[in-house]
């Protein structure tokens, strides 16, 4: 069985970014664990939560207010991401891949957003 979300490039990218957002906390300390890897993590994971959740079984405009949600969360990333330099946590070269990831992966939600009639 194929769910609609399945098909979304925009899914498949959040779920990507997730994935390495994981990964790239793994390295984080333990004293962060409860407070900005874990916020992270969760907002990383949302993006992707949103998209699916929207898509099956929602009208239009449901379908189009989640992935405003997915969006807010690619923000709270961009945010984290920030937070995560300032702290030391990533260097320039990490904040900039994946700064730039969210970025396009909200805007691609945003084409997405505008294609929905």
């Amino acid at each position: 069985m194929s769910f609609k979300f399945e098909n979304l490039r925009v899914w498949k990218d959040a779920i990507q970014l997730a994935n390495e957002i994981h990964i790239l906390t793994l390295e984080w300390p333990k004293s962060e664990l409860y407070i900005l890897t874990s916020q992270i993590k969760r907002v990383a994971d949302s993006i992707a939560l949103n998209i699916s959740e929207g898509s099956t079984g929602q009208s239009n405009s449901e379908f189009k207010r989640f992935l405003r949600y997915a969006n807010r969360s690619g923000l709270e990333v961009i945010t984290c991401l920030y937070l995560a330099k300032g702290r030391n946590l990533i260097n320039e070269e990490y904040f900039l891949k994946y700064y730039n990831q969210t970025e396009t992966l909200i805007v691609k939600t945003q084409a997405l957003i505008k294609s929905i009639n």
